[in-house]
């Protein structure tokens, strides 16, 4: 019985030091690749940017606010299906930023030709800039 013991624990330990560690920077790096982050983050930053400026102009139609906003939220939320990343404060950081542009994405699209409501989704765009800025600096930082 010891025996069978000792034999297990050998066992054990020998897969044990077989298996790889991964350092938490190069995890990061690795989802940062193989999500596609700066793609992403780019592409997000520039749909807000278009929805910001359509939302900015009073000319812009309720037609014309569904589309630059439906596109920021179908890239919004495939940009949060990639959560979680390895880092904590990283993933808390861009959640943070694809919360702020979806609510901005659903204020823009029901907004119209409302001021108040523009300038609401105005802002909820601004601070998932912010955001996302913050996280793509821990992202670098981390990595």
């Amino acid at each position: 019985m010891i025996r069978h013991a000792v034999v297990l624990v050998a066992a054990g330990l020998t897969l044990a030091a077989c298996g790889a560690s991964v350092s938490e920077a190069s995890a990061l790096r690795d989802w940062v690749n193989q999500s596609g982050y700066h793609d992403t983050s780019r592409a997000l930053v520039t749909d807000a940017r278009h929805a910001a400026l359509a939302l900015e102009d009073g000319a812009t139609s309720p037609k014309e606010l569904h589309l630059v906003c439906g596109v920021l939220l179908y890239d919004t939320e495939s940009a949060n299906a990639s959560l979680p990343t390895p880092d904590q404060q990283a993933t808390t950081l861009l959640s943070t930023a694809y919360t702020d542009f979806g609510a901005g994405a659903h204020q823009c699209y029901d907004a119209g030709a409302n001021q108040a409501r523009r300038v609401v989704a105005l802002a909820s765009l601004r601070a998932g800039g912010a955001a996302i800025a913050e996280a793509t600096a821990r992202i670098a930082a981390a990595s």
